[in-house]
């Protein structure tokens, strides 16, 4: 069973769905220390969050459901926000209430063990899977593992400008992040590193053709128009544009000296918007340097991971 993932990602395994089936399946997790999940229904007005099991009934008690309950340092939201959701925990003790199995668990270990084994060994350029947990005008936060949450900054999300996370991301989604600084036990994270530089996402397209994209700005002297997430192109000024609208546009021409893809606008019209499946040019693996900048640039785009 793979350790240490978002939550929600081992649910289904044939291990997970195994080891949740029985009592005695359930014991022999315990006696293994092994980390499983199972969904949440409910949370008591004492904090207690209840976990539906296939043979009875799972408990995990307040102080277990989350580093720093007990020390007042996480809220008890982290426990409310939980309910008809996954979670993970380790398996402390099995007893009987009127003759039906209840298993106390217990979260906070599952990420403890995390932390210890996997987030505490992370290094800036570890490329990580990441799952989508909310989002805010500022950036967008994930779970790293085990439900362990970390930032991606706004403007670490993609090169081209977005007005809100919510135009590159949904919640639950799953995503590949890397890690960009560890700090005081804080990890942050940054993913426009992973979507490509402008030639590999230039290559995609070529002159002459024409392409679907969003508005992304309307300036005095141009619309930007994104035709992929690390790629955006100027039209001239056109009437009646707004930000967010989808485009038709002909490529006029690529020009990779000056990174500037130049476009000539079809169509603009409202669209229900929602994020397009995203293409990662890197999912695994380890970044010391990443260049956006075409050789040729004047202009150098650049990430350092120290």
């Amino acid at each position: 069973m793979e350790r240490f993932l978002p939550e929600g990602k081992i649910f289904g395994s044939t291990q997970n769905r195994y080891f949740l089936q029985s009592e005695a399946a359930m014991r022999e997790a315990m006696n293994h220390g092994l980390t499983l999940e199972g969904h949440a229904v409910m949370c008591t007005p004492e904090h207690n969050l209840i976990v539906d099991l296939p043979f009875g009934k799972g408990i995990i008690p307040r102080n277990e459901g989350a580093i720093g309950i007990a020390e007042g340092a996480t809220r008890d939201i982290a426990l409310l926000s939980r309910v008809n959701k996954t979670v993970c925990f380790k398996v402390t003790e099995i007893r009987h209430d009127d003759g039906q199995p209840v298993c106390i668990l217990s979260r906070r270990q599952a990420q403890t063990e995390c932390v210890n084994e996997y987030i505490s060994n992370l290094v800036c350029g570890d490329v990580i899977p990441a799952k989508v947990t909310h989002l805010e005008p500022f950036g967008c936060f994930v779970d790293i593992g085990c439900g362990m949450i970390s930032l991606i900054p706004i403007d670490a999300i993609s090169v081209s400008r977005i007005s809100h996370p919510s135009d590159r991301f949904f919640n639950g989604q799953d995503i590949f992040a890397v890690v960009k600084d560890v700090s005081q036990g804080r990890i942050t994270l940054s993913h426009k590193e992973l979507l490509g530089t402008w030639e590999q996402n230039a290559s995609l397209f070529e002159q002459g053709q024409t392409v679907g994209g969003i508005v992304r700005s309307v300036e005095e002297y141009g619309v930007f128009i994104e035709l992929a997430p690390n790629l955006a192109g100027l039209a001239e000024p056109q009437e009646n544009v707004r930000v967010g609208q989808a485009a038709s546009v002909y490529i006029k021409a690529l020009i990779p000296e000056k990174m500037k893809v130049k476009l000539i606008i079809v169509d603009v019209f409202d669209s229900p918007a929602f994020p397009s499946k995203i293409n990662y040019f890197i999912n695994s693996g380890r970044l010391d340097r990443w260049i956006y900048s075409t050789p040729q640039a004047q202009k150098h785009i650049e990430t350092e991971f120290a």
